[in-house]
């Protein structure tokens, strides 16, 4: 007997919550074949703002946790991931077609993401932090800190891993995050949402948002509690202005890039997010 099928509406994954747009607009994605799939939430600037708030919020407790707290984070997202494994390969295939084992080779590689960012959590400080030689009766010891909120715009292709590719070196060092997903292919970054909210990761630390960057983009840019914009996959966006907007508020920038994203698993993208504090502290006189 034949039965209906029930189209999945995808929400918007906000403050730890799954939410409709205040605006009420959702939009029709389709398949790799032109065929409908769903129906996904179109964020507004306002939920925009309401996922920088939120973000900014769970800042304090985030980059407070230790580090190999948030590794341990990490490291879940990895587990739960594996375990919905073929259903991202499913979303992944329909959404670039390419073939079922491309699909599952770029699974791969999203979940091995998580897990090489998670190692680094507790370890990444010793290799960038150091105690500086200086002349008197002082220690100077430099230490990475996180930068705040950071906001990204992944790439259109590969949709899953160049999200996790952005997403994952941010947390690592306490940063919390507001991102858009790839708007022709958001299935598989919405799903990682689900993870996200069934895993430990603490209620706003990341916010994901389908819809238009073209629209929320140029206000990300400008918004004066966004601490960093990562326009990594944001090619096809006029990225110049976007720049130009974002260094009125002294924001950290990191331009739009072409190169491999398995290339992008590396300490420099700890490291982007990150700003250096140096201590000096007087030595004990016995």
């Amino acid at each position: 007997m034949s039965r209906l099928m029930i189209p999945k509406t995808y929400k918007l994954y906000l403050n730890g919550a799954f939410v409709r747009s205040e605006s009420g607009r959702s939009y029709k994605v389709s398949d790799d074949n032109g065929i409908f799939v769903a129906n996904v939430a179109m964020a507004s600037r306002k939920d925009a703002r309401e996922a920088v708030v939120a973000a900014r919020v769970a800042f304090a407790g985030w980059s407070g946790a230790s580090a190999y707290n948030r590794g341990q984070v990490l490291y879940r997202i990895a587990e739960l991931m594996e375990g919905r494994r073929e259903q991202f390969v499913e979303e992944v295939y329909r959404a670039e077609g390419g073939g079922k084992e491309a699909a599952a080779s770029q699974v791969e590689g999203a979940i091995d993401t998580w897990v090489w960012y998670a190692g680094w959590a507790d370890k990444y400080a010793q290799v960038a932090g150091n105690a500086n030689p200086v002349s008197g009766p002082y220690f100077n010891l430099s230490v990475p800190e996180p930068t705040g909120v950071v906001a990204t715009i992944a790439g259109r292709r590969p949709c899953l891993l160049s999200l996790v590719s952005l997403i994952a070196p941010a947390l690592v060092s306490g940063n919390t995050v507001v991102a858009f997903p790839s708007q022709a292919h958001p299935l598989p970054a919405l799903s990682l949402s689900e993870v996200l909210a069934t895993s430990d990761v603490p209620k706003g630390v990341v916010n994901i948002l389908s819809g238009s960057p073209a629209e929320i983009a140029p206000w990300l840019a400008s918004h004066a509690d966004v601490n960093a914009l990562d326009l990594t996959g944001a090619e096809d966006l006029n990225w110049i202005e976007l720049q130009m907007s974002a260094a009125e508020t002294l924001k950290r920038i990191i331009p739009p890039e072409t190169a491999a994203w398995a290339a992008w698993r590396s300490l420099d993208r700890i490291l982007a997010f990150t700003e250096i504090k140096t201590i000096w502290h007087t030595k004990s006189v016995i």
